[in-house]
């Protein structure tokens, strides 16, 4: 397994700071802020200072119900072949729903929702990420992922739902701490049960993060100080395997660069002071280990622990020697668990992003405290990609764009989003300041090559739009 040490997620936002501070071993760049034959000035002085850069992804849908994009996962083999990457890392997560499986249009969520953990769900999850592994350049590691909102009927716990995913395909684990305090929160799931069940020794890193709880929900929120309640998660954690890698997450709200360091500083002495603990274990024998819930001592690519027929994640680790398994046929899920699983995820995230019922067996509360968060993350990034509109119409983009998004899905990336929400806006009549209209006209030319839309255009959208929501 690759020792990655310390690192802190490198953002556009602090590029500066990330190559100021000091004792940070790697960086974590977004995959999809990037392109592999452009990559930032900042990344590559970094490579070249000898620090680790792995891409990570969040598009790939690998928990939806249709087989990974091969375009998508080109674009991501290259992004780590130019940044030199030992391994990439995606979530388990389903991204966007419908489309010709469901016969229902596709939804993007521009977020990661949770795949129910289910027979069916788990049969879909390991072909298509045996599908990404055969595609992939180097290794992947899978993260799991925080959720407001439980599936009915689930069938497996989250440990368990990973501990299978891992001896069925070999694939490395992204252990988010923070995510497992948040189902701890907002779904009542213990942290230690879930570390205890999953196999530690598959972990390929760490992330640790910051959140706030409002109302009873815990909002992982990426802007927040790390909580001492994720820091003692991590303590567990490191009492039961040394992570080869840990690193801290911050995506907005970005603080003094000060702040940053002592975060890192807290980050590595309580891996320090656990670590301890694992070592004595280790010297104690196999026991040891049983008693921390994994056989920590031994190889991640053992084939006691990896299973029978499992593969190494797009090739080994960097110096973990590789059995070679005997053949063993693997079964992939018929295409009506594809279907129904498809059918159950179109449901959800169109009650989500389209307003329509919640499917049964769903906590309708929760249900709309994930819309609402989903559409202000909608609002955030596309201020980010079109920073432009928020400049053009001044306090109102906010709650024009979220009375939008409440009943105009994504079915696009958040660029489109941003040129579907300003041709919703002019198709309306509005803003109703002139000038701010005329601004708006002219950004929404600019990027759409398209001349503003005249009467018959308007009506014939106006009434595709009505025929969607129906």
């Amino acid at each position: 397994m690759t020792e990655l040490g310390i690192g802190i997620g490198w953002r556009p936002e602090i590029a500066e700071a990330v190559e100021g501070l000091s004792g940070v071993d790697w960086v974590e760049v977004v995959a999809e802020n990037i392109c592999a034959d452009h990559l930032p000035e900042s990344l590559t002085r970094l490579r070249e200072r000898g620090v680790t850069v792995v891409p990570h992804g969040v598009s790939l849908g690998l928990g939806g119900a249709d087989r990974p994009d091969p375009a998508r996962l080109a674009a991501l083999g290259e992004k780590a072949v130019a940044l030199g990457a030992p391994l990439v890392t995606e979530h388990i997560a389903f991204v966007r729903a419908g489309g010709p499986l469901t016969a229902s249009p596709l939804l993007e969520a521009g977020h990661l929702l949770p795949v129910p953990r289910t027979r069916d769900a788990l049969d879909v999850l390991c072909e298509n990420v045996r599908i990404a592994q055969d595609a992939l350049p180097v290794p992947l590691a899978l993260e799991n992922i925080a959720a407001l909102v439980a599936w009915p009927g689930e069938e497996m716990s989250e440990g368990r739902f990973l501990a299978e995913l891992v001896e069925r395909t070999g694939v490395r684990l992204l252990v988010d701490v923070a995510n497992l305090h948040t189902n701890h929160v907002n779904r009542g799931e213990d942290p230690a049960r879930a570390l205890s069940e999953l196999p530690v020794e598959a972990i390929a890193y760490v992330h640790v993060a910051g959140g706030v709880e409002r109302d009873g929900v815990w909002h992982d929120t990426h802007a927040h100080p790390v909580p001492g309640a994720v820091l003692d998660v991590l303590a567990d954690l490191a009492s039961r395997v040394s992570p080869p890698g840990v690193l801290l997450e911050r995506d907005d709200d970005f603080p003094p660069v000060a702040e940053l360091a002592g975060e890192l500083d807290v980050i590595r002495s309580t891996v320090a002071a656990t670590a301890v603990g694992v070592r004595s274990a280790g010297a104690t024998g196999v026991g040891a280990a049983h008693r921390h819930g994994a056989l920590a001592q031994v190889p991640a690519a053992h084939p006691l622990l990896i299973g029978a027929g499992a593969r190494v994640s797009g090739g080994p680790m960097p110096g973990v020697p590789v059995p070679v398994p005997a053949p063993v046929a693997v079964q992939e899920p018929r295409d009506d668990a594809r279907q129904r699983l498809g059918l159950a995820q179109a449901s959800l995230l169109s009650a989500l992003v389209a307003g329509t019922p919640a499917p049964e067996g769903f906590d309708s509360r929760r249900l709309g405290v994930q819309s609402r968060a989903l559409a202000a993350k909608r609002a955030g990034v596309v201020a980010k990609v079109a920073p432009e509109l928020p400049e053009i119409l001044g306090p109102g983009f906010r709650p024009a764009f979220l009375a939008y998004a409440r009943t105009r899905p994504m079915t696009g990336g958040y660029r489109r989003d941003a040129l579907d929400f300003a041709e919703h806006l002019l198709l309306a009549g509005r803003p109703e300041d002139p000038a701010a209209r005329r601004g708006l006209t002219e950004w929404w030319q600019d990027r759409s090559g398209s001349r503003p839309p005249g009467r018959a255009t308007r009506l014939a959208r106006a009434a595709r739009h009505a025929l969607a929501r129906r």
